[in-house]
């Protein structure tokens, strides 16, 4: 079953490719994907990377986390699961009248 990680303090040059290479070095890489703005695509400075294993993901925490690349400090950590977001109509207004 893959796990996926968080990783911090990415530079801000790196691409999606580099990103799964880097990880790649450590075990069987499922997706990587470096975050960016919405507005202005830049990279955020972090992303997820999926591992295929469990086992691979401990050990790309373990060998990759603190690691300085391009003098910026990995940080690498099992991803949060996030809260899902609220759906529906939340555009505001209150919909009054509006059905």
């Amino acid at each position: 079953m893959a796990q996926k990680l968080f990783v911090g303090g990415l530079p801000f040059s790196l691409s999606n490719e580099r990103l799964r290479d880097l990880f790649a070095e450590v075990g069987e890489v499922e997706s990587a994907v470096v975050v960016t703005d919405r507005d202005t695509g830049r990279s955020r400075g972090f992303g997820f990377v999926e591992m295929a294993t469990p086992e691979a993901a401990e050990e790309a925490i373990s060998r990759l986390n603190g690691r300085d690349l391009e003098g910026r400090r990995l940080q690498v950590e099992k991803a949060k699961e996030s809260a899902p977001r609220a759906g529906g109509f939340a555009r505001g207004g209150g919909g009054r009248g509006r059905w």
